[in-house]
């Protein structure tokens, strides 16, 4: 009967004390409570204070129908990221001019939201963490799935829906993307979400703010220091030299092969990798031949046995407690380069991304045209014969690629200016393509 459900719950507040009660299991593994604005901060409060978790919240809009906006066809997250019912789209007479006036109204309120709730402070992290993410309710919970995948992207471990009342439908297939959902009451005609409640009155911005304010905290914790160390790694043959630096929450990690005229010590590679670092990178300088070797000229053009102790190297930084889990990408000069494409072919399923700086790829040979992971090619345009030579190469790569001349560089990049340019573009290429 409609009236049993008018008393299903008091309130919000009410509401989020119940579905508490539900989701108390999930407090040993240290969960972040996320909330959707406004209806879902009066519950997602009771949540995060019952399980003692910090309160984030993540904007999430509903995208109208064309004169019906109650009706969602889709919805965005605070990302830029969204969901579209496209049968429901069509069916309303949603158009992509229509569509793309929505999309950019609600990015607005959306950035407003962001602002206003936030006062600049940074978001919680969530990544590798259990969210519980919660509303006041799911009917086409459209708005629910866009924040599981905008959640999900973001890299959260686990993703706990959480509602106090939600048609069984949408509970069902909420469940093919969110890792479980809670749903405290379920009834077989939902009609309304705001049905369920006896005062579903709006929550007005100041609500969300105070709630906010009084909600747990995250607890503040000194941040771990950089890992910084220099390392002796064994390989078949030889044992090698390198110098690894990884800061907090690396994206990933960028290693330098260096072989001809060039060693883990080049000012300019360690100037490129600091600039990295500061990125947010980790960085493995690592020289690919003893001194002895360095010495041999037959050995320093030995792109095979390069690339075979990068591919050792490698398989080492996939073990290591302090880089294991990290996406590797590959920073090569001379010779080096050449080898950091011969093993990126190799090793086609790890290796995410290439850049090389004055390098030599030509001398990959056959494994240019089976290397996978995106690879880009600076050189300077003063530098003619090396520029001739990659323009060539680039030829034969069938990744996704782009060849960079710096404007007024020779080989070495010693023109003021330049280096920081290499620094730069290597810094977006891997922040592009390790997927941050």
């Amino acid at each position: 009967m409609l009236e049993t459900a008018v008393m299903a719950f008091t309130d919000r507040r009410h509401a989020g004390r119940a579905l508490a009660e539900r989701v108390r299991r999930f407090a040993g593994e240290r969960p972040v409570v996320v909330a959707l604005p406004r209806g879902g901060v009066p519950v997602g409060f009771e949540v995060a204070r019952e399980l003692a978790a910090p309160l984030e919240i993540l904007a999430v809009r509903k995208l109208g129908a064309p004169g019906n906006p109650e009706l969602a066809v889709g919805a965005i997250a605070e990302n830029g990221s969204f969901v579209l019912d496209a049968a429901a789209a069509e069916r309303t007479g949603m158009t992509q001019t229509l569509l793309d006036a929505t999309v950019d109204r609600e990015a607005r309120e959306l950035r407003r939201r962001q602002l206003s709730y936030r006062h600049g402070r940074p978001g919680i992290e969530v990544r590798d963490r259990t969210v519980i993410v919660v509303d006041d309710g799911l009917a086409t919970g459209l708005t629910m799935l866009a924040a599981v995948r905008s959640l999900r992207a973001t890299g959260a471990a686990r993703i706990i829906v959480a509602v106090p009342v939600g048609a069984p439908e949408t509970v069902a297939y909420l469940s093919e993307e969110a890792d479980e959902v809670v749903c405290h009451t379920t009834p077989d005609d939902l009609r309304g979400v705001g049905l369920w409640y006896r005062d579903f009155a709006p929550v007005s911005d100041a609500e969300v703010l105070s709630l906010l304010a009084n909600a747990p905290h995250e607890p503040v914790a000194a941040e771990p220091p950089v890992t910084a160390r220099g390392l002796r790694l064994p390989v078949a043959g030889a044992t090698l030299t390198a110098d690894l630096t990884v800061p907090h929450a690396a994206h990933g990690l960028v290693v330098f092969a260096h072989g001809s005229g060039s060693s883990r010590l080049s000012p300019r590679n360690r100037a490129v990798a600091a600039g990295l670092n500061e990125a947010g990178f980790g960085t493995l300088l690592v020289d690919l031949l003893t001194e002895e070797e360095a010495a041999e000229r037959a050995t320093v053009f030995d792109v095979a046995l390069l690339a075979s102790r990068l591919g050792d190297v490698t398989r080492w930084a996939r073990n290591d407690p302090a880089t294991h889990g990290l996406a590797i990408a590959y920073f090569g000069a001379s010779t080096g380069a050449a080898a950091a494409l011969h093993a990126a072919a190799d090793a086609s399923d790890v290796v995410r991304a290439v850049v090389s700086r004055g390098g030599r790829p030509d001398l990959a040979g056959d494994h240019l045209a089976r290397v996978r992971a995106p690879t880009l090619l600076i050189v300077g345009s003063r530098d003619r014969q090396v520029l001739e030579l990659n323009r060539d190469a680039a030829e034969h790569l069938t990744c996704p690629n782009r060849l960079v001349e710096v404007d007024g560089a020779t080989h070495l990049f010693e023109e003021p200016g330049t280096l920081e340019r290499v620094g730069a573009l290597a810094a977006d290429w891997f922040a592009t393509h390790l997927g941050t």
